[in-house]
């Protein structure tokens, strides 16, 4: 039984039909029959080899071509590029495969013969070096598969200059690559899309490097940004836009400014033809705030601005975009001792200052912000003349002497050698603890070193000039306590805070090695005084003048009263200067 439908879809005349199956139903055998039809028609053919065909019908889903010798093949829509376009007659390239004997049909492909036929052509027509475009269709073990009509090899090293970290997202794209390796045998091309970009990066920095002029603006690309700075690819070349080159102002990293791809405009510094380098910027394309500083900020003017950064030496304000001055810790206050610049300012504060110093050349102005205030130093004379009683307060203790608050900032100094009339002061927390109430007399007041001087004993009358000369008078035999020892004699306190040297000659009538031999600390003793010295504020005593008595050949009586200084109204003359050079009583007149 005929198949009229199959007949029809196969789009052949009932003519050509029968003379086609005539013969073969007539036969005994039809399956051998078959054989014998389709092996003579197609002897012509050699399986897999490209064939000229013919469109002679079509089906829902396949394209009936015939070969030649009525040998007809169903080839898949899909395999042409152009199915839509196609009409009977038109002529095909296609790949024979075969005869499928069980089915005994034609086996062709469109697709296979198109691939063979570009395959073909890539060989005949490309040469390593070359240059391919195709798109990424499919990403392979260790790299991808790039269609530029065949299926390519492009290594993922090869894939750009930088790896990139997901291959997988070149699928889809439409690539350019350099040809660099062509298997005929094998039919396998192997490309590289690295090396184009190389070559053509090379090519334009040559061609940028030559052309390129130091002050011309410039487009590019930001490729990578690093602490110091940016690089930015100019289209072959890439530049370096170092931090100090982005803004006028202050910025602590250029991420600030820049993000990764971005595209700006910069200005060509700096051209180093021989190491290829470029030094871009990008502050430059405007003009310099610091070109009319001293007119915007002239010295002595008081302007606002934003604290930006805090160093320990002082604090960085922003008077504008670009134009910052340093307030050093030194011109924070008139009378605050500033140890950080913390306890005055804080980032983002508002802040008054003078401006004191203007340096172009640098692009730095010094400010002050004490100078906003008046100077409580210019009215210190005037409020504490000297000769002043002040009460204040000991804030700290030094070596050398206390310094007490007169007022909050004002401190003045009270000096040890200002402390005491007749006691030597080696330490002022001999007297004193920080935070004692003192009452003091001003001595000096030094307005451009900001300084006071102070007293503590000016507060009474100097006992050298009256009191001490009245009370103690040479040849007076007195009563004391021994109170230091020292190798060349002993310290003997008379009174608080008054003492007198007892030279080591004094001590006894024979040569004294040792003077602990003769006294020890904390023996009360009686002495004569041999002389008061005002000038050098120092008391003479002798031990063994003391224990002489009237038996070194006194005339007078001694009256038993008066005190041991009227026990004799005459001593005997010893030669004026004892031969250990101390002043001898007998030359003294009573």
């Amino acid at each position: 039984m005929i198949d009229e439908n199959l007949i029809a879809e196969l789009g052949i005349s009932d003519a050509e039909a029968a003379a086609l199956l005539t013969p073969a139903l007539s036969r005994k055998s039809a399956d051998g029959y078959m054989d014998d039809l389709l092996g003579s028609q197609i002897a012509s053919f050699t399986p897999n080899t490209i064939v000229e065909g013919r469109v002679i019908g079509f089906t829902a889903s396949d394209v009936v071509v015939d070969v030649g010798n009525k040998s007809e093949g169903l080839i898949a829509r899909d395999e042409f590029e152009n199915a839509a376009d196609l009409k009977v007659g038109d002529k095909v390239q296609v790949l024979f495969e075969g005869i499928d004997e069980d089915a005994g049909t034609v086996m062709l492909s469109k697709r296979k013969a198109d691939r063979m036929l570009n395959w073909q052509r890539l060989i005949d027509t490309t040469r390593e070096g070359d240059v391919v475009a195709g798109k990424v269709v499919k990403k392979i073990k260790g790299g991808l598969l790039v269609d530029i009509g065949v299926p390519v090899f492009l290594p993922a090293s090869q894939v750009d200059v930088r790896r990139p970290g997901e291959i997988g997202d070149f699928i889809g794209r439409e690539i350019r690559a350099a040809v660099i390796k062509i298997d005929t045998e094998r039919r396998n091309i192997v490309i590289s899309r690295r090396k184009l970009i190389e070559e053509e990066r090379e090519s334009a920095k040559r061609r940028l490097l030559e052309n390129l002029k130091e002050g011309q603006i410039v487009s590019g690309e930001v490729k990578n940004i690093a602490d110091f700075g940016a690089f930015v690819d100019l289209g072959g070349i890439d530049g370096l836009l170092h931090i100090t080159d982005m803004s006028w102002g202050r910025i602590n990293h250029p991420s600030e400014l820049l993000r990764l791809g971005q595209r700006l405009e910069v200005k060509v510094l700096n051209i180093d033809r021989e190491k290829e380098k470029i030094a871009l910027g990008l502050k430059q394309k405007e003009a310099s705030p610091w070109e009319e500083i001293e007119k915007k900020y002239p010295v002595g003017s008081r302007v606002t601005g934003e604290v930006v950064n805090i160093m320990t030496y002082g604090a960085f304000v922003r008077l504008e975009p670009g134009i910052e001055g340093l307030v050093h810790i030194s011109e924070m206050s008139w009378t605050r001792r500033v140890n950080h610049p913390s306890e005055m300012v804080q980032p983002g504060q508002q802040v008054d200052v003078v401006v004191l110093e203007i340096n172009k050349d640098k692009q730095e102005i010094s400010l002050g912000m004490k100078q906003t205030e008046v100077n409580p130093w210019e009215l210190v004379s005037e409020k504490y003349p000297k000769g002043t009683i002040i009460n204040g307060t000991v804030r700290n203790l030094a070596n050398y002497g206390a310094f007490v608050e007169i007022e909050p900032g004002i401190d003045g100094l009270l000096h040890v050698s200002d402390m005491s009339w007749t006691k030597k002061v080696t330490h002022p927390n001999e007297i004193f603890k920080k935070g004692d109430q003192v009452q003091c007399v001003v001595l000096d007041v030094d307005r451009e070193k900001q300084r006071v001087a102070l007293g503590l004993k000016q507060l009474t009358e100097d006992p050298w000039l009256h009191a001490i000369p009245e009370a103690y008078k040479p040849g007076m035999v007195v009563r004391g306590k021994v109170t230091k020892i020292t190798n060349l004699g002993v310290f003997v306190e008379l009174e608080a805070d008054l003492e007198g040297l007892l030279h080591i000659s004094e001590l006894a009538d024979h040569k004294v090695e040792n003077p602990q031999d003769i006294v020890k600390a904390g023996d009360e003793v009686d002495v004569k005084i041999l002389r008061v010295d005002t000038d050098d504020r120092k008391i003479g005593l002798s031990l063994k003048r003391a224990q002489w008595g009237d038996t070194e050949g006194a005339t007078g009586s001694d009256t038993g009263e008066g005190g041991a200084g009227q026990r004799r109204t005459k001593s005997p003359k010893r030669g004026g200067m004892d031969d250990h050079g101390a002043m001898g009583t007998d030359k003294i007149s009573l």
